[in-house]
This record gives C-alpha cells, sequence and structure tokens, in this order.
C-alpha cells in the first residue's frame, strides 16, 4: 500500500513532495548542467540565462500542454487556473499546478531553446539540445517521482498476486475505487534514469557531442519510446481527444517525436564539429 504524507512539515508551512521533486530536477539540472559548461569550457554567464528559459519554457508550456491536450474546457470554465497556480471556480484559492504534459514542454523548450540558442550563446541549437536532453532525462525521472508522490497518473488494475501490484489509497476519486495498480510512475521515472545513464556515458566517453543533433535524436526516440510504451499500462489522463488505431493521445502525441529523432540522427551528419570548433571562446 503506497499511503505517504503529503509533505514535509515546516510549521506553518507544508513542503509537498511534488514541489521538492521539481526542486530537485531543476536543482540537479543546473548543477549537471554547469559540469557540461565545463567540459565543454563554456563560459558560465552562459548558464543562467538557459535556466531561466528552461524554467519557463517547462511550467508554461507543461501546464499548456495540459489544458489543450486534456482538459480545454477550462479555457471556458476558469480561465486563470490555466496560467496561475490558482482556481476561481467556487472562489479564489491557491492550487498548485495540477496537470503537466510533457509533450507540451517540449514543444515549448524547443522554441526556448531555440531563442537560446540564436540570440544569446549563438550555437547551433542542435548543440544546446544535445545537452540539454542530458538534463532533461534526468528530471523528468524527478518529475514522475512527484506523480508517484501524489498517486497521480497512476497504472491500470492489475492482478492483486503481482509483484507490481499497489494500492494508492489517495488516488483521485475520478479512478473509482481503489483496487490494485500498477507503479506506472516508477516504470517510467526507472526508464528515465537509464536514459540519462546512457546519454551521461555517450557524451562523455564517445565524440557523438561533435555530430551536433545525434544525442538530441536518440533522447527523442529513446524517450518517447518509453513514454509510448508505457501508456499501455496507465489510466487515461482526463478526456482522450485523440486516438487511433486503439492507442490514446499520450501515444498518439509521441509518435511524431520518435520519427522526429530519427530524422535527427539522420541529418546530424551534416552538422559534425571539431573539439576545437566545439571549445571554440566566445
Amino acid at each position: 500500500m503506497w499511503d505517504p504524507t503529503k509533505g514535509i512539515v515546516l510549521g506553518p508551512i507544508t513542503l509537498h513532495f511534488y514541489s521538492l521533486m521539481f526542486i530537485f530536477a531543476f536543482g540537479f539540472g543546473y548543477v549537471l548542467m554547469n559540469r557540461i559548461f565545463k567540459i565543454d569550457n563554456v563560459n558560465q554567464k552562459y548558464l543562467e540565462p538557459l535556466f531561466t528559459w528552461t524554467l519557463v519554457g517547462t511550467i508554461l508550456g507543461a501546464r499548456l500542454g495540459h489544458v489543450i491536450f486534456y482538459q480545454p474546457e477550462l479555457f471556458k470554465e476558469d480561465f486563470w487556473s490555466v496560467f496561475l497556480p490558482i482556481s476561481t471556480k467556487n472562489g479564489l484559492k491557491f492550487t498548485g499546478f495540477s496537470g503537466l504534459a510533457s509533450h507540451g514542454a517540449t514543444i515549448a523548450l524547443i522554441f526556448t531553446t531555440l531563442y537560446y540558442s540564436f540570440k544569446i550563446i549563438k550555437k547551433n541549437p542542435l548543440w544546446v539540445y544535445d545537452r540539454l536532453g542530458i538534463v532533461v532525462a534526468l528530471g523528468g525521472a524527478f518529475v514522475r517521482l512527484g506523480n508517484f508522490f501524489n498517486s497521480e497518473i497512476i497504472g491500470k488494475p492489475v492482478d492483486p498476486n503481482s509483484p507490481f501490484a499497489l494500492l494508492f489509497p489517495q488516488q483521485s476519486s475520478e479512478y473509482g475505487v481503489t483496487v490494485p495498480r500498477y507503479p506506472s510512475q516508477l516504470f517510467e521515472a526507472f526508464g528515465y534514469i537509464c536514459l540519462f545513464v546512457l546519454l551521461w556515458i555517450l557524451y562523455r566517453k564517445t565524440n557523438k557531442k561533435y555530430q551536433q543533433g545525434w544525442l538530441f535524436g536518440l533522447f527523442f526516440i529513446i524517450l518517447w519510446a518509453i513514454r509510448f510504451f508505457v501508456e499501455f499500462l496507465k489510466e487515461p489522463q482526463g478526456d482522450e481527444f485523440i486516438q487511433f488505431g486503439g492507442l490514446n493521445t499520450g501515444q498518439v502525441l509521441s509518435i511524431p517525436f520518435m520519427i522526429a529523432g530519427v530524422v535527427i540522427m539522420i541529418i546530424s551528419k551534416k552538422f559534425r564539429i571539431t573539439q576545437a570548433e566545439n571549445e571554440k571562446p566566445e
């Protein structure tokens, strides 16, 4: 049975584990990217704006993605809750951002990173994406752990005798009666950790970081493949507005990203650079 406390009580304030996981995601991401910039001999002044644009793109994109793909009715019923961590239905109250979609975050990050690449660091966007993918893979694992603490994005019912069977007594009423379910959040988190380890080894031990786009393409393929297959074990997240061939919204949205990853890996051959070019001073 998974029935944890909601967070760490600090006097009148409770630090929710979901929020703590987001802090870990961005905190470790900052430290990791700082390490990457040192390895690549990049001026540290470019780290702060990357962190800022990544934070904005992730939160805003993830929130808009969830509302557009899963709860579009919020634009009419509770407009301000789309952009702010509040609800105006039945009185004003603080809710935090409940409802974030990784597809939306990815789309937003693509655009914010393009701006950062061309206007700030002035490097090929694929160079930035290669390194950002390593950080995002680790961050994604923390986010799914946050979902696990929140008993959300839970799995489908499973045989009680299964070694993976868990009860989520804190689950939302939308899932109905509490029955043994797959801990799909942990499956996805484990997949992302494995992806992070693979990308880090390839970045540190091979010359693939000089083939701009190769690591990013691999990141896209594996990340969305993990999401695609874990979706078979998940309960739907809200109404399924996109369905095709028995696949749910999350799976249909993952397919274009996997295809894009293949294309990016193929064209990355055109963007090879030398170690000297990689470490070229500003």
